[in-house]
């Protein structure tokens, strides 16, 4: 079987790329990369410093419905953070920047802290012990 390198990116369907952009930039510390503009679609494609690249697609056939888990799809994103301390540390971030969340939440199989973008996509914060 060929190997895998790894994922390349995530890419998101927003209902504004602009407000999105500006959510992931100040929560999470993403820069522009690049603009990507077509008849189907505007984009903007991010970067974080760890190299992770989440681009933002604002389809011109959105009809501004908000993101629903319960639809064949996406269900959420997860990050991952190295320490269980990481989650309360971003907690205060979250309250910092004003961005709705729950508790951290623990369990036998580690640790969350989830909030939602713009467009209401679950976000995650992860801390599992020994994960690879």
């Amino acid at each position: 079987m060929p190997e895998l390198a790894g994922f390349s990116h995530v890419s998101l369907s927003v209902r504004d790329r602009d407000h999105s952009r500006q959510f992931y930039q100040e929560t999470f510390g993403f820069s522009m990369l690049e603009g990507i503009n077509t008849d189907a679609y505007d984009e903007w494609v991010l970067v974080h410093p760890t190299g992770m690249v989440l681009c933002l697609q604002q389809h011109k056939a959105n009809a501004g419905e908000c993101f629903d888990p319960a639809r064949t799809g996406a269900d959420h994103l997860a990050f991952r953070v190295e320490e269980r301390a990481d989650l309360d540390e971003w907690r205060s971030r979250l309250v910092d920047l004003r961005v709705v969340h729950s508790p951290v939440v623990d369990r036998d199989y580690g640790a969350v802290l989830c909030f939602r973008d713009p467009d209401a996509i679950q976000l995650e914060l992860f801390w599992r012990p020994n994960h690879p």
